[in-house]
């Protein structure tokens, strides 16, 4: 069988921790930047069968393409790296200048990866800026103004609802990653993963890597958004919510629930007078 136990899941979480926290600068900024530019990707193909079967759940059920392609390729989503690399910290396997290190650098190569297909994809579906008329890119600026005015108009509330559906987004998107591990299989890790990145898209929450392309890209086509609209009443908030949602409702929760569970079973084989982990790794050992 390719099922792999929550508890082994839960090991494999930590470890994924480590390795990313522990990469180098280059390593960080390059699988950013591949990240970044795939699910950009992935979000202009989930646009355009939307736009061609004016159904919205069609885009849903595509999207998810560039997140399996992130995931089975060893790329970098910061978005996912929120449920992971905090448990490594909370473990003492890597350090919080680690974590913090991969997060401003993955971003970084995100920002750019984004922006670079941005601007190759305007030139492409405007047809080098001749047919602003275009669909897509009509949609792009109708997204980036919602995803930005449409919260400015609400004010404070606007904030603290860009947030919450940032939070919702991630637990999502973290879960993905997370049922990624649950199989050994290709197939199946695809399958489990495929199912909670449609929930988050389908429901239109907020990812952050994703605003960081349809934001900007919706500015290069004539979007009346400013710098200042994108990261305020967006890309700040949606990055603390993204965090806030993976790092506590997946990571953290997934983490009390299942280590609890094994403390217990040594507890339990303790007062039963059974060999417990430590006791059998000692005598493996020859302590």
């Amino acid at each position: 069988m390719d099922y792999v136990k929550p508890a082994e899941v839960l090991e494999s979480m930590v470890e994924a921790g480590t390795a990313k926290a522990e990469m180098s600068a280059s390593q960080m900024l390059l699988r950013g930047f591949l990240g970044g530019g795939i699910l950009a990707f992935a979000t202009t193909l989930a646009y355009t069968a939307t736009t061609q079967t004016s159904i919205g759940l069609a885009g849903a059920i595509i999207f998810p393409i560039g997140f399996v392609i992130i995931v089975l390729l060893g790329l970098e989503l910061v978005t996912g790296s929120f449920a992971l690399i905090p448990l490594s910290v909370f473990e003492r396997k890597t350090t919080l200048s680690r974590m913090l290190a991969n997060y401003g650098l993955v971003i970084i190569g995100h920002l750019i990866g984004c922006a670079a297909y941005a601007a190759l994809y305007g030139m492409a579906v405007t047809k080098m800026g001749t047919d602003m008329a275009n669909p897509l890119a009509q949609m792009l600026i109708q997204v980036s103004e919602t995803k930005t005015l449409g919260y400015h108009k609400l004010g404070f509330d606007g904030i603290i609802l860009v947030f919450i559906k940032a939070i919702l987004c991630n637990w999502m998107v973290t879960l993905g990653v997370v049922m990624a591990m649950t199989s050994k299989s290709t197939l199946g890790k695809i399958v489990a993963m495929w199912l909670p990145i449609l929930m988050f898209f389908e429901q239109g929450f907020e990812h952050a890597v994703v605003n960081m392309f349809v934001i900007p890209a919706g500015m290069m086509l004539g979007a009346d958004v400013t710098i200042a609209d994108w990261w305020l009443w967006n890309q700040i908030p949606v990055l603390l919510g993204n965090f806030v949602g993976g790092a506590l409702f997946t990571g953290f929760m997934f983490y009390w629930s299942h280590n609890k569970k094994a403390k217990d079973s040594e507890s339990s084989k303790r007062q039963a007078g059974l060999p417990t982990k430590p006791a059998l790794a000692a005598e493996k050992s020859g302590l």
